[in-house]
C-alpha cells in the first residue's frame, strides 16, 4: 500500500525526491506496511471483526486473514467473543492481547518509577525505587523491582523492557551519550539490565518517549510539526518534523535545554554557563526559592508547587520566575522550528492554571512574526514517560510505526517507500 501524501494545486507534476533516502519497496516492505495498518486499526477500533478490518484498510480479506494469523501467532492479538449478526456468517472479534505485558522504568537522578504495562498501556503495577550515585547498584535495584513484578505476574507473556532516561541515547549503541543530571557516565544500562532480566531492553530519551506516547494515544493526530518540552531536573525537547520524530545521527537533536541564553548565568551540568535549563527547570525553581528564603527548610519541587497552590507568596514568586524563563526560552524553539504546537510535560504542569498563562504570555511576546504555536500540556503527568517507554518497545518490537518513527539521518523514511498493493 502506498502511503498517502498531501498535494496542492501548486505542487503538481514531477516532485523532487531525495534518492539518498528512498528505496523501492520489496514485497516484504509492503507486508510490513500493511501489517502496521492492520495493527493500528485493531488497536484503535478493538474489538473488531476481520470483515471490518478489510473495510477500514481497503485490503483484501485474504490479506487480512494472513496478517491476523501472523499477529495472533506472535501474541500481539487475541481472539475474543463471537459476533453473530442477524444475517451472514458469525465473526470472531479481535483485540490486542491483554496477556502480553511490558516492564518499564522512568529513571530520574534520585529515583526510578518501575511499572508493568499491558498492550493497551494500562498499568498493572507501579513502584518507586530510590537510586544512589553508583549506577551499578541503582540498576541492580531497578532490576530487582522488575523481577518482583515478573514473579507476581508469572502467567503473563513479557515482551521486553522500556526505559526512559533523562539524557540522549545513541541510536546505534543504545548507550547514554549525554546525561548531565544523571551523571552515570558511560555505564551500559541496557546491557546490565538485559543480563539480569534476560529480556530485550529499549532505551529512549525521556522527551522522545513522551512525544511517542502522545502520538500513540492519537492526541497529535493531524499534527505534522510539534515540539514536546520536558521540564524536570533539566529541560529537554523532542521534535516532530513533517510527521517524523527527529533524533539525528547521534541522537542529540532537541537539546535546547543546553543552549546558553546568558553567559553570566549559573554553571550548567553540561559545563557551560547560563543554559536555558538552569533558569527554567524544576531545579531552577528550587534555587530561586532558596535565594528568596535562605532561612527556609529544604523543599522538593512537589512541596514548592503545593505551597504555591496554597498561596505561599515566596513559592509563587519562585515558580513564577521559572515560568517566565521557560516561556522566554521557547523562542529558541519557535525561531528554529516554527512548530504548530508546543507541549509541556513535567512538574510545572500540575499548576498549569496558575503558571501556564505566564508561559503563554512570554511565548507570544517572543515571536519573530505571526501567531504563536498552540501551547498545551501532556495529559498523563509523570505517567507520560512510562507510557512512552512502553510505546518504544511496542514500536521497535512489533514493527508498528503509526506512520511516525524515530528517524535518524541514516534511516529509510517509510513515507517515501514506493509500494504496491
Amino acid at each position: 500500500m502506498k502511503p498517502a501524501s498531501r498535494s496542492t494545486g501548486g505542487d503538481r507534476g514531477i516532485k523532487r525526491i531525495d534518492l539518498a533516502y528512498v528505496e523501492l519497496a520489496s514485497s516484504e516492505d509492503a507486508r510490513d506496511i500493511n501489517r502496521d495498518i492492520v495493527l493500528e486499526i485493531i488497536r484503535s477500533q478493538q474489538p473488531v471483526a476481520r470483515a471490518d478490518l478489510a473495510r477500514s484498510s481497503g485490503l483484501q480479506p485474504s490479506t487480512i486473514s494472513a496478517i491476523v494469523e501472523q499477529l495472533i501467532k506472535e501474541k500481539w492479538v487475541s481472539e475474543g467473543a463471537v459476533l453473530r449478526p442477524p444475517r451472514g456468517r458469525p465473526s470472531t472479534l479481535l483485540s490486542l492481547n491483554d496477556a502480553m505485558v511490558i516492564l518499564v522504568a522512568d529513571v530520574r537522578p534520585n529515583q526510578a518509577i518501575v511499572a508493568l504495562v499491558d498492550l493497551n498501556c494500562r498499568f498493572l503495577a507501579r513502584e518507586a525505587v530510590p537510586l544512589v550515585s553508583d549506577p551499578a547498584r541503582s540498576v541492580g535495584k531497578i532490576a530487582h523491582c522488575m523481577q518482583s513484578m515478573q514473579a507476581a505476574h508469572h502467567g503473563r507473556s513479557f515482551e521486553g523492557i522500556g526505559i526512559s532516561v533523562p539524557g540522549r541515547v545513541d541510536p546505534d549503541s543504545q548507550r547514554l551519550i549525554l546525561a548531565p543530571n544523571l551523571k552515570w557516565g558511560n555505564y551500559d544500562i541496557k546491557g546490565a539490565i538485559e543480563q539480569k532480566m534476560q529480556l530485550q531492553v529499549e532505551l529512549a530519551n525521556a522527551a522522545n518517549a513522551c512525544l511517542l506516547a502522545e502520538l500513540w494515544s492519537g492526541r497529535l493526530d493531524g499534527i505534522r510539526d510539534a515540539v514536546l518540552v520536558t521540564v524536570s531536573e533539566g529541560v529537554g525537547a523532542a521534535i516532530l518534523a513533517n510527521g517524523q520524530i527527529i533524533t539525528s545521527r547521534s541522537g542529540l537533536a532537541g537539546e535546547f535545554g543546553h543552549s546558553p541564553i546568558d553567559p553570566t548565568g549559573p554553571v550548567c551540568g553540561c559545563g557551560q554557563r547560563g543554559c536555558w535549563e538552569v533558569f527554567a527547570s524544576s531545579n531552577a525553581a528550587l534555587r530561586y526559592y532558596a535565594e528568596l528564603c535562605p532561612e527556609g527548610r529544604a523543599v522538593t519541587i512537589q512541596d514548592l508547587l503545593r505551597m504555591a497552590e496554597e498561596g505561599d507568596k515566596t513559592a509563587i514568586e519562585a515558580v513564577s520566575r521559572q515560568a517566565i524563563h521557560l516561556g522566554r526560552g521557547l523562542r529558541l524553539i519557535t525561531a528554529a522550528l516554527s512548530p504548530e504546537i508546543i507541549l509541556i510535560a513535567g512538574d510545572i504542569t500540575t499548576s498549569w492554571t496558575r503558571f501556564g498563562p505566564m508561559i503563554q504570555g512570554e511565548l507570544e511576546k517572543s515571536m519573530l512574526a505571526g501567531p504563536a504555536p498552540v501551547l498545551g500540556i501532556t495529559k498523563d503527568g509523570e505517567l507520560s514517560r512510562l507510557r512512552g517507554a512502553a510505546a518504544v518497545v511496542l514500536q521497535r518490537h512489533s514493527g508498528y510505526q503509526k506512520s511516525t518513527h524515530l528517524a535518524g539521518s541514516n534511516s529509510r523514511v517509510r513515507r517515501n517507500v514506493v509500494a504496491a498493493r
